[in-house]
């Protein structure tokens, strides 16, 4: 009877750990275990920005995998939750800056993301394609100029200084370890909500629509809030991201929010893959590696003609990125390995 018992318990166990896969399982712990041996640059600059990148990648790619629908406005709504941690927080601007504390700051900062998301995505999703891009394009370059121009609010071209982490359990969030862990624990969640949510019913509602909207709409599915749930839900993670990358740059202006970064948080997406949600932040450790050392190699003036060739070396050899790939790679040593020794 006991072991009947223990052999019932143990099944939901390995049924649990099967799902997670040994792939999730092993990332994860080398994940945690990454302080260990990892410098403070490394961390912040490398760990902390790839997955703060990596999780407006994800964004990103929860609304053009899952939706069908290329935003180049991600980066637009992060500055929203990012100027609003500046101004409802404290700053040293002498502009603002409610002083409210970051546990109050923090929610209202991402709801505003979200919200901000869910009216980009009611404006342009009765369009496809092309028109998707070029209205989410103009969108954040109106809001770069608007931020730009703007001193009662965003304080100009100058934006907001002095922003910090909160201090709390006795714990600087800024410092190199705290912060790469509070990243790394917002991405993971980002990740397995998008995870989980793809496999749900509105996840498997919203690929459908994406493959034929007109059928979906026949059979009663109302396309359009589907379609601008899914923003609201892409709002809320790069809203998270948004607030994170305030903290590790200590400040926010509308250079964070230029065209530039936009087309940055694109090529992340692209170069990691929009199938799958670890490809955004694959994507994103690579181009942060590259803005790093490569820039260094060579030159500043030749640094975004390095970052086009790959991108077009990358979709070229493989349209869905490195896990496309990988994709492609992977049966191959299956086989290898299948092959009976000499």
């Amino acid at each position: 009877m006991s072991l009947a018992i223990a052999t019932t318990s143990a099944t939901p166990q390995r049924n649990w750990l099967e799902k997670l896969g040994a792939g999730h399982i092993i990332l994860a712990v080398a994940l945690v275990l990454y302080p260990l041996v990892a410098s403070d640059f490394f961390l912040t600059q490398i760990g902390g920005y790839s997955l703060i990148f990596g999780m407006l990648g994800l964004s990103l790619m929860l609304l053009a995998g899952y939706g069908g629908m290329v935003s180049l406005a991600q980066i637009t709504v992060a500055g929203i939750a990012a100027y609003a941690i500046a101004i409802l927080g404290n700053n040293n601007s002498s502009i603002l800056g409610l002083g409210w504390p970051w546990w109050l700051a923090v929610p209202f900062a991402v709801l505003a993301a979200a919200l901000a998301s869910a009216l980009i995505g009611w404006i342009s999703v009765r369009t496809e394609g092309i028109y998707t891009i070029m209205i989410t394009l103009a969108i954040a370059t109106a809001t770069f100029y608007f931020a730009q121009q703007n001193y009662a609010i965003f304080n100009g071209h100058s934006g907001y200084t002095g922003i910090r982490a909160p201090v709390f359990w006795s714990v600087n969030w800024r410092d190199a370890r705290p912060f790469y862990y509070l990243c790394l624990g917002l991405a993971a969640l980002s990740y397995a909500a998008v995870l989980y949510g793809s496999r749900s019913t509105f996840g498997m509602t919203l690929q459908a629509i994406r493959d034929n909207p007109r059928r979906m709409r026949a059979l009663g599915y109302h396309v359009t809030a589907h379609k601008v749930f899914a923003w609201l839900l892409a709002g809320v993670i790069a809203g998270l991201a948004g607030v994170l990358l305030v903290w590790f740059n200590g400040r926010v202006s509308p250079g964070t929010i230029g065209v530039d970064a936009a087309i940055d948080v694109l090529i992340i997406a692209v170069i990691g893959g929009l199938r799958h949600p670890i490809g955004p932040f694959l994507g994103a450790v690579v181009v942060v590696l590259m803005q790093t050392f490569a820039i260094d190699i060579v030159g500043a003036e030749r640094f975004n003609t390095l970052i086009g060739m790959v991108f077009l070396v990358i979709v070229f050899v493989s349209p869905d990125g490195i896990l496309g790939l990988w994709g492609r790679i992977k049966p191959h040593l299956a086989q290898e390995s299948l092959r009976p020794g000499p």
